[in-house]
């Protein structure tokens, strides 16, 4: 088949594209490279353009031409979205609908998008089940519950096979560092293998349910391949649950020096423990398993110890709109 994948020069994206290049399907990207990078996509064999999901005209040409669409383009960060709620909100909501209303368009395309466990929120119940109560601590939980809003209510609507799947934590290789709104696991690994100081927000006892991307990618994967939909958001972790202090512990297993750590104010809109009950997932699709944490971590540090010190890639190199081959 071939897949449309928005945001596919990103970091989940374009793990999902080697996913499914080694799986036999074709791929297409659009992504306008606000955060994503050709340099992820080197010697992917993929029809990339440079676009928005913000233009409904390109995303509607693209949807005509693909089997299914998974949507990952988004302005993330709960920090980014207390900075321009706006922006998140058209990047998010209506840049989902776009993708949707492309989708119908086309005829009806298999849509697979990324949510997020901060619809959680404030609620405290663990683990966290679909059916719990959501209550967005920021701008981009609520952004994000409106995109998964808008997925079912358009297979309810118009009978367009979605699935939500709420992401937990994504951490792996192709995961960047070294900006203000840099994940967690790759902030802490840039810092500890350049002798910085890091950063932890709060007192380190905060948890996370974190799944390494290559688990993320062999399940959307296997959701495409069986046309998987579902009339609620479906969780995409596994349970586990480890504080960032024991995150700490492990990279300093592994990078084999001590780690300069300072402790600061919790961020506004952090939630403090998050924890995914799987099993409306595992009834779904039931042979994913998951990669365990210690494994990925170590996967992760080997892939930055590559690329600590490398200057940034040029992200403008590709024409607006054009189509290239990588």
């Amino acid at each position: 088949m071939r897949v449309l994948i928005t945001g596919g020069a990103g970091f989940i994206g374009a793990n999902l594209t080697r996913e499914l290049l080694s799986n036999g399907h074709a791929v297409s990207i659009v992504d306008d490279l606000s955060t994503g990078r050709m340099s992820n996509l080197e010697g992917q064999d993929v029809e990339f353009h440079r676009g928005s999901i913000l233009d409904v005209d390109l995303l509607t040409a693209l949807a005509f031409d693909a089997d299914a669409i998974v949507h990952l383009a988004a302005r993330s960060s709960v920090p980014r979205s207390l900075d321009a709620p706006i922006a998140s909100h058209q990047a998010n909501a209506t840049g989902t609908l776009n993708v949707l209303e492309a989708s119908r368009a086309a005829g009806g395309r298999h849509v697979v998008m990324a949510s997020s466990s901060s619809v959680y929120g404030a609620n405290a119940e663990l683990p966290k089940r679909e059916n719990a109560a959501t209550r967005p601590m920021s701008p981009y939980a609520a952004s994000k519950l409106a995109a998964e809003a808008y997925a079912l209510a358009y297979r309810s609507s118009f009978n367009i096979p979605t699935l939500a799947f709420r992401f937990f934590n994504v951490f792996g290789p192709l995961q960047p560092a070294g900006h203000a709104y840099a994940a967690v696991i790759p902030a802490f690994v840039d810092a500890a293998l350049r002798g910085s100081t890091i950063t932890v927000h709060g007192d380190g006892t905060q948890s996370r349910d974190f799944t390494h991307v290559s688990t993320v990618c062999n399940t959307i994967r296997q959701a495409l391949e069986n046309e998987i939909s579902s009339a609620d958001p479906v969780n995409l972790a596994f349970g586990s649950r480890i504080t960032l202090n024991e995150v700490l512990a492990l990279i300093a297993d592994q990078v084999d020096q001590p780690l300069v750590v300072e402790n600061v104010a919790n961020r506004v809109g952090d939630v403090p423990h998050s924890q995914a009950d799987c099993s409306l997932l595992r009834s779904l699709i039931s042979d994913i398993e998951p990669v365990d944490f210690a494994v990925g971590l170590t996967e992760t540090i080997e892939w930055m110890r590559t690329i600590v010190g490398q200057p940034d890639l040029d992200l403008s190199t590709t024409t607006e709109s054009s189509t290239a081959r990588s």
